[in-house]
């Protein structure tokens, strides 16, 4: 022991080994990986990925679309979805994360060829994060002004107009008998042909109810479109930098942190929504919330239509955030034996319960609003990842600067923000999400099945998990078989072009954007997706051979794919290089038998 020679890595005092890492507080010594840590419990993992799938999806869509189509029916297609796209994808990227103990980007030396799907998931994880940070400087916000004696959007005050009421507004009326006239109810021109006021006097129209004022008026100070960009709104620029301010002091000693504040991030918002639901049911008004929400009568006949079917795949799909890279990223500090065929069950299965529990709490609190304002609820109702790919890339660097270059993204991405703050804030914000969480991410999910499964090879991704799982019965896999090859691309790929044909220009609200802005939305998509054919043409440059053997050596696995410790790699990975090392792609010689050398 005494004369043990350390890896550059180690810096060994007699015999003890103590990880340069570890003076950063990343690693510890019971982690089974010494340079990148693992979770420290299995709790932390769960807990993470829960925290990371669960989120405005839930609380919001999911109520909304089941409504939308047919109210109890849309959980049937909503349940063969997940069967079908939302669980095997789920299961393929927990899987290939673990495997590798890499994240997103360096993941696919599986496959180099297709390194830019990594890159894309990367930067429209960039892009997200930007605008999710501001919803959290939103909530901030109203955190802080919820501090007073009275909330200030409890009732109509100086920023208020004429349309601000807390019910609904009497417009009165001398008329008892028949009348034809138009009348300006509701932003539109209504014949009243016909028609007797109510009480012979009065006619009751819905105002706007002063919480939707304050938002737009005094929490946004919101422009009339994003051509008006206006200035920034410094308290909402103050919350978002206390919002970055979190995240790094969350993540500057890495998961060994973060592991630490899921048990706080993630559980919360479950105490919220049980407090929102008892509140909510307590309300005036709850019952025809929850009517509106699971339907008094659910409409079946909403399942022999395609929407129906397409919502219901494209909301699991969002909603267990597959394609992001965070879910590989949140799995490759797993300890290689670890079962993550559970760990994916486990975690959809909550994500998809939370959804439902979500639409209870949301739909009362909706029909109270419906209530009071004396409007239907269909008229209420409007519609760690950067620093693991650092951290893969250049592992020295972040050994010794792990707490700089932290920080340094915070405040990058802080300073990007700011666009989000701006008096026009509230139309970026929605413009990146149209763009950017659409069709990126469906592009990348495609491409992930497509190169692991049909070019590296299905039945060897499924061995390569058998090492961490055990065998299993042939019958074991034969749903994720049928899954991984036929169902979940083909699905896919139809919802994707489905989408293309059904587009049309984003707004908010009733706002358009201009052509500028749809344009700019598009170079984002473009932007982000861009490098999937710009690495791969990289890589075949960097290969050797004619153009056929080129292209043939980029869509075999490098010579650092495989298990990252040596104890895993067994006799099917026994000969791999370092996984740490950047590989370039070579063509390997051919014996007179046929088999590579």
């Amino acid at each position: 022991m005494d004369n043990l020679k350390c890896p550059s890595f180690f810096k060994c005092r007699g015999k003890e080994k103590v990880t340069a890492s570890s003076e950063n507080f990343h690693v510890d010594e019971n982690d089974e990986n010494q340079v990148r840590g693992n979770w420290s419990n299995k709790s932390d993992y769960l807990l993470s990925m829960v925290g990371y799938a669960v989120g405005l999806g839930n609380v919001w869509r999911f109520p909304y679309l089941t409504y939308n189509n047919g109210g109890g029916a849309f959980l049937i297609p909503y349940a063969i979805m997940l069967a079908l796209a939302g669980l095997p994808l789920f299961f393929l990227e927990c899987s290939l994360g673990q495997f590798a103990s890499l994240g997103p980007v360096s993941v696919w030396n599986i496959l180099p060829l297709f390194r830019g799907v990594g890159i894309t998931m990367v930067l429209i994880s960039v892009s997200v994060t930007i605008y999710y940070n501001v919803i959290i400087a939103y909530s901030i916000y109203y955190m802080f002004a919820s501090f007073r004696s009275e909330l200030p959007w409890k009732n109509c005050s100086y920023w208020a107009d004429q349309n601000c009421s807390r019910s609904p507004i009497v417009t009165h009326c001398n008329v008892t008998t028949q009348i034809e006239t138009l009348i300006h109810v509701n932003k539109s021109w209504v014949d009243f042909n016909n028609y007797t006021c109510d009480n012979g006097t009065e006619i009751y129209q819905p105002g706007q109810l002063p919480s939707e004022q304050y938002w737009n008026k005094v929490a946004l100070q919101r422009s009339s479109g994003m051509d008006e960009t206006g200035k920034i709104v410094w308290y909402l620029a103050l919350c978002l930098l206390l919002a970055w301010i979190i995240v790094g002091a969350a993540l500057f000693k890495g998961i060994k942190s973060s592991g630490k504040v899921v048990y706080f991030t993630a559980l919360f918002p479950y105490v919220v929504l049980l407090i929102l639901l008892i509140r909510g049911a307590t309300l005036e008004g709850a019952s025809q919330g929850i009517s509106y929400y699971i339907g008094a009568q659910s409409n079946f006949t909403k399942l022999m239509e395609a929407e129906i079917w397409k919502d219901a795949a494209t909301q699991i799909f969002y909603s267990l955030s597959v394609a992001w890279g965070g879910l590989a990223t949140l799995s490759s500090y797993n300890k290689f034996n670890n079962n993550c065929f559970s760990d994916a069950i486990v975690v959809c299965l909550t994500n998809c319960l939370t959804s439902v529990f979500a639409g209870f709490a949301i739909f009362s609190i909706l029909g109270h609003m419906a209530h009071i304002s004396g409007q239907e609820v269909s008229q209420v109702v409007k519609s760690e990842t950067i620093t693991t790919t650092i951290q893969d890339l250049f592992p020295k660097v972040m050994t010794t600067m792990r707490i700089p270059i932290t920080l340094g993204c915070c405040l990058v991405l802080f300073l990007l923000g700011l666009v989000c703050v701006t008096q026009a804030g509230i139309y970026w914000v929605n413009l990146i999400d149209y763009f950017c969480a659409g069709w990126g991410i469906m592009i990348a999910a495609i491409l992930e099945l497509i190169g692991i499964i049909w070019i590296y090879g299905g039945n060897r991704f499924i061995e390569d998990i058998e090492m961490m799982i055990g065998a299993k019965r042939w019958i074991f896999w034969l749903w994720w078989r049928a899954c991984w090859f036929v169902i979940t691309p083909v699905l896919l790929i139809v919802i994707f072009i489905w989408s293309l044909v059904k587009f049309n220009r984003p707004t908010y609200g009733e706002i358009p954007y201009p052509d500028w802005g749809v344009a700019l939305g598009w170079c984002l998509i473009i932007f982000c997706i861009i490098w999937i054919p710009i690495m791969a043409i990289i890589q075949i440059i960097r290969a050797k051979g004619n153009i056929i053997q080129r292209i043939v050596s980029c869509c075999r696995p490098a010579p650092n794919w495989g298990p990252y410790l040596e104890q895993h790699r067994g006799e099917r990975y026994k000969d791999m290089v370092d996984p740490k090392k950047e590989i370039d792609h070579e063509i390997p010689t051919v014996s007179g038998s046929g088999k590579p050398e």
